[in-house]
């Protein structure tokens, strides 16, 4: 368990700073980091940090793939928590 506390921790974190590289390089009309990493990313536990980056930096909020997917991802996260009895009320 506490490995995966660290993890979850590391990963968001990791998270919320793709997003902000992302948001300076659209910014700069620089490459940039494709939304297939950025969901891939959110699905691999980084969900909160892709969504925390959002509100941050005001990036990726006019994308429905965004605005809706990773808060279904969040939804999808918890109850599989659930489930397998790591996260409780």
């Amino acid at each position: 368990m506490k490995y995966l506390i660290i993890y979850i921790f590391a990963i968001n974190l990791y998270a919320v700073l793709i997003m902000y590289i992302d948001k300076q390089r659209a910014i700069k009309k620089k490459w940039r980091i494709p939304e297939a990493r950025l969901i891939f990313i959110a699905v691999i536990l980084g969900s909160l940090g892709i969504m925390s980056g959002m509100g941050l930096f005001h990036h990726k909020t006019k994308h429905p793939k965004f605005t809706v997917g990773v808060p279904l991802i969040i939804i999808c996260q918890l109850l599989i928590l659930f489930k397998l009895n790591l996260f409780k009320l």
